[in-house]
This record gives structure tokens, C-alpha cells and sequence, in this order.
């Protein structure tokens, strides 16, 4: 199969910059929240293996939190501008096809940045600025955009075939309508008018690299679990002194995050904050996002569904500043509320590990009770860190990341020589 990978370029913006890249970021969109493909400064459409990127400015809002909580100084942190991806590949095939397709635009976004000149090696520039993830979801590892797109080809001409042949098919039993698909699948490949390209193999760095994250990762995170288990009392000592601080985002920034939200079936989410003071819940934080990360790269969430939440396409966490802050993108499907309430409803434990170490979190217990079980604060705690994307592209925003799952079905479906009658039912069903 062919990895996905990952770029997050970070660097710091003088803020009296701030209104000129904001400005120019802008360009990028026919209006906010909705973005041009086809951009002069970053054709995003012309990137053959990209799913997913966006520009945001990391400006948090935050950061008076800790003195009003805690009564411990304001820390005055840079400003960021992010650059995000989520591609097929190596990570040196595409910054080369991304400097190729995007050079000069992208050398005017990074011109507002502090250390960018003129004379920089943009690729060098990026590479020296790109910020290695804490923790990486993929909804599906080795499905390529290529996939995607004649995935989606497949189903559109097979819905057109059963349209035009509905009569003849009605009543027929579910194996004997698959057979006639499968031939008129091969047909159309035959002629030319469909592709379905077989996987690529396993490139033999991404397996040796696999195995050895595998034993080493699985490795660290079992001689830690003791130290995370003395971490876990030490917090549950603390857990119901710590202070909540969750009121009703303002006005001003829900309708801003709001006008860039639900124009496709899938959404964006930016958001960054602190971690609370202290060395326990900076390294429990970090154990927790250790285990999460290996669990995602190997089992058992590697295909359609991050426990049971399968609104999810990329996701991942990133440290800023020494890892005194951290920073989590991700893109889903569905409205904001709703995928709240997917979390919430199904692994509410999921968001307060992952989220509980940050300042202001509702009150948890044990670490993995309450907290995102209080749904109204929750919320407004999420959305009092979350930041306005300002320019983000997604490659296939007609296709959420179950009808992605149902397409490889369907695909995987023809390839069988026969199948059993309650197997061929369910195979049409997904039709």
C-alpha cells in the first residue's frame, strides 16, 4: 500500500503583519469557508496526491487563562502561521511537486513570516520549519487519492447501469445482479472508460519503519505504565481543585468560526491551548498522546473508525513551544455539534484523555469519567480554543468517510469469484 503522510509547516508572523496575511490568505478563498481550487498563489487542485490542507493562523486567545486561574504570570508565546497536509506518499516526492505547482505563491504567503527572505530555499525553509506530529489519525491507511477518485468513478458508472437496467434487474436474486455488475465492470475497463489501478506494494522503508515503531513505541509505552499509573493518582488528587473555566464563547468568534463551517459534508476544526501547570499533566499528556498515536498507526483503528466514530479523515496533534502548548487539526464530517455529540455519545473517555491536561477543562474523575460528559461546558471549552481555518482545501467534498468505506466495498465486492447468498445480499445493500 502507499503511506499517507503528513507536512505542518509553523513559523512566526510579526503581529503588525497580521492584517496583510490575513489579506492575501483570503485570495485563496471565493469566499470564507470556501476555497479556490484553483488559486493562483496554491493550486490546491493540481496536487494529485493531496486530501487535505489549510493555512491558519495560530493566534490564541487563551493565554490570560492561566493568570485568572491560577494566578501564575502570562506567558507571551509567538504568533504562528500553519501550513498543513495530509498526502499519498513520501514526504520528499510531494514538496517537490508542491514547489513546482506553488513556489511563487508560497513564497508570498511566507513572506510575512520573521526568518523568510527573499533568497530563501523555500524547500530547505520548509523543511526547516516542518513540525513533527505528536499523534497522526488516518481514517484508512493506503487509501490514495487515486483510489478515491476511481473508487468514486466505479460507483457513479455502476448507479448508472442499474438506473438504465432497474426492470431487468428487479427480483433477481443479490449473487446474480453482482455477476452482472462484475461483467460490466470488466467491460468498461475493458473499454477504457473506467480504471480501478491495483495497490501499489508496500514500500520496504514504510514496513521496516512500521516494525520498528511498533516494537519500539509498544516498548516505551509498557515500561512507562507505571509511571503513567502514579501520574494517574497524582491527578486524581487534584482533579476536583483544579479550576473549570468554560463560559459561552464570544459572540464575535462563534460567528466568525461559525461562517466558515457547513458549506460541504465535511468541516474543519483548528484549535491550540496550554497545558495546566506542572509536570504531571504535561507528562501524562504526553504518555496519553504516545498511546494514542501507536493504537492509530497499528491497531485496531487503522481502517473506517477511531473507536466507534467513522466521521473522522485526518487528524492529528502537534507541540508547539518547548511542548508547553499543543496544537490539534482535523478534519470530519458532519456539523460541529454533531460530531461533538458522536464523541461525547460513544468515547467521551477518548476526549478527556486526550483534552483534560489542558487549562480550563471541565472536571474529570479518574481521568477517563465526567469531564466531556458536562456537555455545555465541553463544548464551550472547545470552541473557546478554536481558531478560524483560513483558507482549507478538501480533495473529494462530496465524499464523506463512509461512503469512502462503502465505495472499497463495493470494489472489494466484484473481485470475488462467488459469493454466498447472505454475503451477495449484503454486498448489494451497500448499492
Amino acid at each position: 500500500m502507499t503511506p499517507q503522510s503528513s507536512l505542518m509547516v509553523a513559523a512566526r508572523v510579526d503581529r503588525k503583519s497580521l492584517g496583510g496575511l490575513r489579506a492575501l490568505l483570503s485570495t485563496m478563498n471565493f469566499a470564507p469557508g470556501r476555497v479556490n481550487t484553483a488559486n493562483p498563489l496554491v493550486p490546491f487542485g493540481k496536487l494529485e496526491n493531496l486530501h487535505f490542507a489549510r493555512f491558519v493562523i495560530l493566534d490564541d486567545q487563551t493565554l490570560d487563562d492561566i493568570h485568572r486561574l491560577y494566578g501564575l504570570p502570562r506567558q507571551e508565546y509567538p504568533l504562528y502561521l500553519a501550513f498543513t497536509c495530509d498526502f499519498d506518499g513520501g514526504k520528499a516526492e510531494f514538496l517537490r511537486d508542491l514547489a513546482n505547482c506553488a513556489g511563487p505563491g508560497l513564497r508570498r504567503v511566507f513572506s510575512f513570516c520573521e526568518d523568510f527572505t527573499d533568497g530563501a530555499d523555500l524547500l530547505q525553509w520548509i523543511r526547516d520549519h516542518d513540525l513533527p506530529v505528536a499523534t497522526q489519525y488516518v481514517n484508512w491507511r493506503g487509501r490514495t487519492m487515486k483510489q478515491v477518485r476511481e473508487e468514486a468513478g466505479l460507483r457513479k458508472a455502476i448507479d448508472a447501469y442499474l438506473d438504465a437496467n432497474a426492470a431487468v434487474l428487479e427480483g433477481q436474486p443479490a449473487e446474480h445482479i453482482r455477476v452482472k455488475l462484475r461483467k460490466f465492470v470488466e467491460a468498461e475497463i475493458a473499454a477504457g472508460r473506467l480504471i480501478l489501478t491495483p495497490p501499489t506494494p508496500t514500500p520496504w522503508g514504510e514496513r521496516i519503519g512500521n516494525v520498528v515503531h511498533l516494537i519500539g513505541s509498544g516498548l516505551l509505552i509498557l515500561l512507562l505504565s507505571p509511571v503513567a499509573l502514579v501520574l494517574l493518582v497524582l491527578i486524581r488528587l487534584r482533579e476536583n481543585t483544579e479550576p473549570v473555566y468554560a463560559p459561552r464563547p464570544d459572540p464575535d468568534q462563534a460567528k466568525a468560526l461559525a461562517d466558515i463551517e457547513d458549506y460541504e459534508f465535511t468541516n474543519q476544526f483548528s484549535a491550540m491551548g496550554s497545558w495546566k501547570p506542572g509536570l504531571v499533566r504535561r507528562w501524562m499528556g504526553r504518555y496519553i498522546l504516545l498511546v494514542i498515536d501507536w493504537t492509530a498507526r497499528h491497531w485496531p483503528y487503522t481502517q473506517g473508525r477511531l473507536a466507534r466514530v467513522r466521521t473522522i479523515h485526518f487528524a492529528r496533534w502537534v507541540y508547539l513551544d518547548g511542548m508547553k502548548r499543543i496544537f490539534f487539526a482535523t478534519s470530519y464530517d458532519g456539523s460541529l455539534d454533531s460530531y461533538n455529540d458522536d464523541f461525547i455519545n460513544k468515547v467521551s473517555f477518548g476526549l478527556n484523555v486526550t483534552f483534560a491536561s489542558g487549562i480550563g477543562y471541565p472536571k474529570t474523575r479518574w481521568l477517563l469519567a465526567g469531564g466531556a460528559k458536562d456537555e455545555e461546558k465541553f463544548k464551550y471549552f472547545l470552541r473557546r480554543h478554536q481558531m478560524p481555518t483560513d483558507v482549507w482545501y478538501n480533495a473529494h467534498p462530496s465524499l464523506t468517510a463512509v461512503e469512502l468505506e462503502r465505495n472499497s466495498r463495493i470494489r472489494q465486492g466484484l473481485k470475488a469469484a462467488a459469493l454466498s447468498d447472505e454475503a451477495a445480499r449484503e454486498w448489494v445493500q451497500l448499492l
